[in-house]
């Protein structure tokens, strides 16, 4: 789950990092040297309370684990603590979905209004002609749908972004009602027009494999994707605060401006805000596991990845294509991957095409902006 942008623009916190211990899975860094400089530069400059990464190359596995991942204690980020995903949540969701479309289920061309009839898609749209009605699977999986986001709700905004989070952070939400909240708004632009990042795409899309399979989303995501590529650190929480597991703590400045915001435990929350646009948890070992699985085609038939991987513009750097983001580096390199933010937690897993260097990253503090600059590091070094 993404919050607004606006929100996570010059954000930063006044931290103190209780130590600065960088380790590794082989007796040196070669070859990602720059990426260990970058996320050191996270901590001491950013004041991210930590950083940790997870990569695999030609040379073999490598995790660099920088800063504290317990403020109170001291203890460090370790190779296989679980952190809370956000919006890499999407590509698991796009890949079931893709899926169904494989094995003749459903289309992507379909309305969503098929799948779910009692929706009132469109009848606010200020496009003109009810367009809304018209938005298919597609639409909502490559963010082109014009619906809004929900997240920019007036009343959830100021609940969930705000010190007031702390009031709420464990008050459960249904994906229907999140949806309403978007759903009573106009469309943004005509259907398939333009692109506009919505957390509500994929609410819908996981309320349409329910329909489609009679079955959770969470369910289906684990029984196609978790279970088959043995992703043991995964989880789908639903309305659970915990983080199970091995896990570090999760800090937040909840959204506040200015440059000694103070920094808040968010690590137990209720993430049934994100439901399916963002609720998950991994480790940065799943996370390549998965995103290497995706890009080299074990999870999805080449028609179905190859419609994922058809892209549009989304800003300077990004094209989006069904669940998954082509990045474009300055160096030349291209990777595929998603990014993911919730509270108190930052990530990203990136791929080459060919699947022979990948890397996840976390940063358990939600306003630290360095990593792109991570993900650039590590590809371009």
């Amino acid at each position: 789950m993404h919050p607004p942008r606006a929100l996570l623009s010059g954000l930063i916190a006044t931290v103190t990092a209780c130590g600065l211990a960088v380790s590794s899975s082989t007796a040196a860094d070669q070859g990602h040297t720059r990426t260990r400089e970058v996320m050191e530069a996270m901590v001491e400059q950013d004041s991210a309370p930590g950083v940790l990464a997870q990569v695999e190359d030609g040379a073999g596995a490598w995790v660099g684990s920088t800063g504290t991942a317990d403020r109170t204690t001291g203890r460090p980020r370790l190779a296989h603590d679980r952190f809370r995903i956000g919006s890499l949540t999407k590509p698991f969701v796009a890949t079931v979905l893709l899926q169904l479309e494989s094995e003749g289920k459903l289309r992507l061309d379909d309305p969503v209004r098929r799948w779910l009839p009692d929706l009132r898609l469109g009848e606010h749209d200020r496009a003109g002609g009810g367009a809304g009605r018209a938005v298919t699977l597609r639409q909502l999986l490559g963010h082109t749908s014009g619906i809004p986001d929900y997240t920019a709700d007036p009343v959830l905004h100021r609940n969930y972004f705000s010190p007031r989070f702390l009031a709420h952070r464990r008050s459960s939400h249904t994906p229907e009602k999140l949806v309403e909240r978007s759903l009573s708004r106009p469309s943004l632009f005509r259907p398939g027009s333009r692109w506009s990042y919505s957390n509500t795409n994929y609410l819908l899309a996981g309320m349409v494999i329910e329909r489609a399979t009679g079955h959770s989303y969470a369910s289906e995501i684990e029984r196609r994707v978790l279970h088959p590529l043995k992703l043991r650190d995964t989880s789908l929480p639903g309305t659970s605060a915990r983080i199970p597991g091995q896990h570090g703590k999760e800090y937040s400045t909840l959204f506040a401006p200015g440059a000694h915001s103070p920094v808040r435990d968010v690590t137990s929350l209720n993430p049934s805000l994100a439901g399916a646009s963002g609720e998950m948890i991994s480790s940065g070992r799943d996370l390549v596991r998965f995103v290497r699985a995706l890009v080299t085609g074990r999870l999805l038939p080449s028609r179905q990845l190859a419609e994922m991987q058809t892209t549009r513009r989304a800003d300077s750097t990004d094209r989006y294509g069904l669940g998954l983001t082509e990045r474009t580096l300055p160096c030349g390199v291209t990777v595929w991957g998603h990014e993911g933010t919730i509270h108190g937690s930052l990530t990203a897993a990136f791929s080459t095409p060919d699947g022979t260097h990948t890397a996840a990253f976390n940063v358990n503090g939600d306003w630290s902006g360095g990593i792109d600059d991570l993900v650039e590091a590590e590809y371009c070094n």
